[in-house]
């Protein structure tokens, strides 16, 4: 299965199965979130750049298994309207030194 979110360029972001299971193997608090980290792209508070051409859509959670905390959705846009998710996680505090490339 596929699940698709639009990104703020337009593209479509797939997050596969595949995806998945690599992101909560290594995070399983996230095991509950799969609709989060879709609605985090479609709708994020901020995006950073990420590494060699990746994006980091950023979204404020108020509550989580783990308590509040911004999801973090790494992806990757290939073209103007297609991109998969790289990876997802739950961190307390972004990044400082990555830059901000769209907000709210």
């Amino acid at each position: 299965m596929v699940d698709v979110a639009t990104s703020r360029n337009g593209a479509h972001i797939r997050l596969s199965d595949e995806r998945w299971a690599h992101i909560v193997v290594r995070h399983p608090e996230m095991i509950p979130l799969r609709d989060e980290v879709l609605l985090t792209i479609g709708r994020p508070d901020l995006i950073q750049a990420g590494d060699i051409g990746t994006l980091l859509a950023v979204r404020w959670l108020p509550t989580t298994p783990l308590t509040s905390k911004f999801c973090v959705v790494v992806y990757r846009e290939t073209s103007a309207d297609d991109g998969f998710v790289v990876t997802a996680y739950l961190t307390r505090r972004l990044a400082t030194t990555r830059s901000v490339v769209w907000t709210r």
